[in-house]
C-alpha cells in the first residue's frame, strides 16, 4: 500500500483557524484595571500613596505574563505569573537578584514584621517595607486568581469574588466610614468586569445602565451610611476627625497604633484645669508572666453618673473639668485623678470603679462631652516621705508572682539608699530619665511581652517607648514594697486658646504609686524630650532640692509643640537607624521603582522561553532521526506534524497516519519532491509501530530518513512562514493537542 502523490491544489483551501480569544487581549487588561479600582479602600489604612505605586507594578508584571504565555495552559499560565510576582517580592525587597535561602528568609522576617505592625498599628498604618511587601504580594495573588478566571475560564463576572478580598479586608479594618470615591471606584471595578463578557456589543446598553444605577446606589449609600468600615480588627473611633483614638481592650496595641499615626487626630478640648493633668482612661493590675500587664475587668462599682465615693487624700484641690469630645469612643470614659461627681452623660449606663480609677461601659461608646467635678492631689514631698498608715489597697497591686530574680536585684540596686516609698519611686524615675540613666526613647522596637522582655529591656535593650517604661517601674517599685499599677490614657496636651487639645499623639503610659493618706501619685519614667512629660510637684521639688536653691527648676507646663502627629522624642541611636515610617516612596525598602527594568527583563525572558523550547525539541527530534534506532520514525514524525501545527494545521487524534499525510499534502500544498519524502516517512513510521511491510515496501535507513524529514519539513515551511507571533508562541508547544495515534490503531486505504 502506498500513498498516492497529490498535485497541489489550483486554489487555496480553507484552512482552520483557531477560534479568537477576544478574552487574551481584552479582558485581561480589563481585569487589572478592576483590581486596582477595588483596591481603593486600601488608601485608608495604609498612609502615602506608595502603595499603589506598588500595586500597579505587580498587577501589570501579571498581566503582561498572561498575554505572554496567553495561549498556554492556564495551570502553566498561574506557575509563570507566581514565579514572576515571587521574583519581583525578591528583586524589591531584599536586593537579591535571584530566589534563594537568603532571600526566602528576608521576605519571611518582613512577613513576621507586618504582623507585628498590624497586631499594633492603627489605620492608617504607615508605608513601611513591612506593609508594603504584604500588599505587593497580596496584590500578585488576587491577580493571579483573576486572571485565572477571567481570562484563563473566560468567566469575568466571576473574577468579582476574588476582587471582594481587596474590597472588603480593607473595609473591616477601615477605623472610619469609607470615603465616596472609594465605593465609587470599587463599583465601577466590578462593572467593567460584567461588560467584559462574550457579545456585549449587543448588551452595552444595559450594562453600561445597570453599572451606572450600581456606582449612583454607591454614592448614595456611602453618603448616607456611617458603619461602613467600623468595627474591623483595628480599634479606632468615628467622629469629625476620623480615625479616631482608642484605648480598647488591648492597651497597649492601640496605644502604640495611635502614637504611630502620621497625622494625629484631635480627641478632647478640655477647659477648668487650674495646672496640666495627666487624662487616664483605666489602669492595669495584673502582671502576666511571658505576657506583661493585661486589661481585667473591672468590679462592677458604682452608677458614674451618681455620687461617687471620695477620697481622703491631703493638699487636694478641687476643680470642675468640662471635656469636649472630639473623636473618641471606646469602652473607657478619661478622667482626671479623683472623679467627685461627673455629669453631662447621654447614656446612663456607665459605671466607675472606685478600686481600679476606672469608668466603664459594656460596649464602646463616643459621649459629645461631659462634665468632672475633681480632687486633685497637691502633696509635698514631705507629705509624702511621711506617708504611713495600713495599705488599703488590693494586695494585687504588690503582686511580683513570676518576676524574674534579676528585676528583683536591678531595682533593689537602683532605690539603694532610699528608705521611704517615695524616694524609692524618684530614684526608679531618675534611674530611667536622669542625666546618667542608659535609657532613650524610641516608638521602633517592639512591645514587651512578659518577664523575659522586661529582663531584656532593663539589661541589653534598654530602647522602648512608654509601655516598656511605665510596666518596667511599676514590677520594679512592687519589689521593693510599693504598691503600683500602669496607668494608660494621655497626657496634659496642648495649650491653646481656652482650653488644652488632647490629640491621639498625646496617648501615653505611666505609673500609679499608692501612699496611705494621699491616694495613687503619678510617676512617667519614660524619657520623652518633646516637652510633652509631666513632672509632678513632688518629682520637682526633690529634683530642685538635688540641684540647689540657685538651680532653675523645670517647667512643669509642656511647651506648645509642632503638630508632628508622632510621639517621637530622643535623637536617633548611632548604633542603628531605625526603620522608615513614612510612605514616601523613596524610603521603603531596597527600592522599587528601580527594579521595573529588571522585572520587564523578566517578562521578555519569561516570553522569549517558549521559542527557546521549541528550538531545543526541534534539535532533540532531528537529533533521533540522524541516530536512527527504533524511535527515530516517531520522533521524525512528530517533528512534521509539531512543523504544521505551528502553521494552524492541527493534529486529529483519531487520525491515521495516512489520513493525516494526506491532509499535510492538501493543507501544505506540498510539491512532489515534498510528497514523496512524506511517503518515506510514513513508511517508516509504520514500519516502526507495525513491523510488517509489503513487498514494495523496502525500509528507510537513517540517512533517508533524515532527508526525507528535512525535505518535508521544507516544504511545509515553504507554503507559510511564521510570523514573529507565531514564533514567539509556537502553538504545537503551547496547544493541547492530541498526538500522533498509538501502536495498534490501523491505518487506512491508500
Amino acid at each position: 500500500m502506498s500513498i498516492p502523490v497529490l498535485e497541489p491544489p489550483t486554489r487555496p483551501s480553507n484552512r482552520p483557524q483557531r477560534p479568537r480569544r477576544r478574552a487574551g487581549w481584552v479582558v485581561a487588561p480589563v481585569t487589572g484595571t478592576a483590581v486596582l479600582l477595588a483596591s481603593a479602600p486600601v488608601a485608608s489604612i495604609v498612609q502615602g500613596a506608595s502603595w499603589f505605586g506598588h500595586a500597579a507594578g505587580i498587577v501589570g508584571l501579571v498581566l503582561a505574563v498572561g498575554l505572554v504565555l496567553h495561549r498556554a495552559h492556564p495551570v502553566l499560565v498561574a506557575t509563570a505569573q507566581l514565579a514572576a510576582v515571587f521574583e519581583l517580592l525578591v528583586l524589591a525587597f531584599t536586593g537579591q537578584p535571584l530566589p534563594g535561602p537568603a532571600a526566602a528568609a528576608e521576605l519571611g522576617d518582613l512577613l513576621v514584621g507586618a504582623a507585628g505592625q498590624i497586631e499594633t498599628g492603627l489605620p492608617p498604618v504607615p508605608a513601611t517595607p513591612e506593609i508594603l511587601l504584604l500588599i505587593t504580594g497580596a496584590f500578585g495573588l488576587v491577580t493571579i486568581a483573576g486572571h485565572a478566571i477571567a481570562v484563563s475560564a473566560a468567566a469575568p463576572a466571576i473574577a468579582g469574588i476574588p476582587l471582594l478580598a481587596v474590597f472588603t479586608v480593607p473595609t473591616a479594618l477601615a477605623g472610619s466610614a469609607l470615603p465616596w470615591w472609594a465605593i465609587t471606584a470599587a463599583a465601577a471595578g466590578f462593572g467593567l468586569l460584567l461588560l467584559t463578557r462574550d457579545g456585549v456589543s449587543t448588551q452595552l446598553p444595559a450594562g453600561i445602565a445597570v453599572t451606572t444605577v450600581a456606582i449612583v446606589a454607591a454614592l448614595l449609600l456611602g453618603s448616607a451610611a456611617t458603619m461602613v468600615g467600623t468595627g474591623g480588627r483595628f480599634t479606632g473611633g468615628s467622629g469629625a476627625g476620623g480615625s479616631g483614638g482608642s484605648i480598647g481592650l488591648n492597651p497597649f496595641t492601640s496605644l502604640r497604633g495611635q502614637l504611630i499615626q502620621d497625622h494625629p487626630t484631635e480627641l478632647f478640648r478640655v477647659s477648668g484645669l487650674p495646672r496640666p493633668q495627666y487624662l487616664r482612661a483605666l489602669t492595669l493590675r495584673d502582671f502576666v508572666p511571658q505576657t506583661g500587664f493585661q486589661a481585667g475587668a473591672p468590679a462592677p462599682g458604682v452608677p458614674l453618673t451618681g455620687p461617687l465615693p471620695t477620697g481622703a487624700a491631703q493638699n487636694a484641690e478641687r476643680a470642675v473639668i468640662t471635656v469636649e469630645n472630639r473623636g473618641f469612643r471606646d469602652y473607657w470614659l478619661p478622667l482626671y485623678s479623683d472623679p467627685q461627681a461627673v455629669t453631662g452623660l447621654s447614656d446612663h449606663d456607665w459605671r466607675f470603679d472606685p478600686a481600679s480609677g476606672i469608668a466603664y461601659h459594656r460596649r464602646a461608646r463616643e459621649e459629645d462631652g461631659w462634665q468632672e467635678q475633681a480632687t486633685l492631689p497637691a502633696p509635698t514631698a514631705a507629705q509624702l516621705r511621711a506617708a504611713a498608715g495600713p495599705l488599703d489597697v488590693d494586695r494585687g497591686y504588690l503582686s511580683t508572682e513570676g518576676v524574674d530574680p534579676r528585676v528583683t536585684a536591678l531595682a533593689a540596686e537602683a532605690t539603694r539608699g532610699a528608705r521611704t516609698g517615695f524616694d524609692k519611686a524618684v530614684a526608679l524615675v531618675d534611674y530611667f530619665t536622669g542625666p546618667g540613666s542608659r535609657f532613650s526613647y524610641s516608638l521602633q522596637t517592639a512591645p514587651g511581652a512578659g518577664d523575659n522582655a522586661l529582663v531584656e529591656f532593663l539589661t541589653v535593650g534598654r530602647t522602648g517607648y512608654c509601655e516598656q517604661f511605665a510596666s518596667a517601674m511599676t514590677i520594679m517599685l512592687r519589689t521593693v514594697g510599693v504598691p503600683a499599677r500602669v496607668a494608660v490614657g494621655f497626657t496634659a496636651g496642648t495649650a491653646a486658646t481656652g482650653y488644652r487639645a488632647v490629640t491621639t499623639a498625646d496617648a501615653h503610659a505611666w505609673v500609679e504609686a499608692y501612699f496611705p493618706g494621699h491616694g495613687w501619685m503619678t510617676f512617667d519614667p519614660t524619657p520623652l524630650t518633646d516637652g510633652r512629660a509631666l513632672v509632678p510637684p513632688y518629682v520637682q521639688e526633690v529634683h530642685d532640692q538635688e540641684r540647689g536653691p540657685d538651680s532653675p527648676g523645670q517647667n512643669t507646663d509642656p511647651a506648645p509643640k509642632p503638630d508632628t502627629g508622632i510621639d517621637e522624642a530622643p535623637p536617633p541611636e548611632p548604633a542603628a537607624a531605625p526603620p522608615v515610617e513614612s510612605g514616601d516612596p523613596a524610603s521603603t525598602g531596597p527600592g522599587f521603582f528601580w527594579v521595573l527594568p529588571v522585572a520587564g527583563l523578566v517578562v521578555l525572558l519569561s516570553g522569549l522561553a517558549p521559542a527557546g523550547l521549541r528550538i531545543l525539541v526541534r534539535r532533540r527530534r532531528l537529533a533521533a532521526v540522524a541516530a536512527g534506532g527504533p524511535g527515530a520514525a516517531v520522533a521524525g514524525w512528530e517533528e512534521l506534524l509539531a512543523e504544521s501545527t505551528d502553521r494552524g494545521v492541527l493534529v486529529r487524534p483519531n487520525e491515521t497516519v495516512r489520513a493525516t499525510a494526506r491532509r499535510l499534502v492538501r493543507e501544505h500544498r506540498l510539491e512532489e519532491n515534498a510528497q514523496r519524502a512524506l511517503r518515506a516517512v510514513v513508511r517508516a513510521v509504520e514500519a516502526s509501530w507495525y513491523g510488517d511491510r509489503g513487498p514494495d515496501e523496502i525500509p528507510v535507513g537513517a540517512g533517508q530518513l533524515e532527508v526525507a524529514v528535512r525535505t518535508v519539513a521544507t516544504g511545509i515551511a515553504a507554503g507559510r512562514g511564521l510570523s514573529l507571533r507565531e514564533r514567539l508562541l509556537p502553538r504545537s508547544l503551547l496547544s493541547r493537542t492530541g498526538r500522533p495515534a498509538p501502536a495498534g490503531v490501523p491505518t487506512d486505504g491508500g
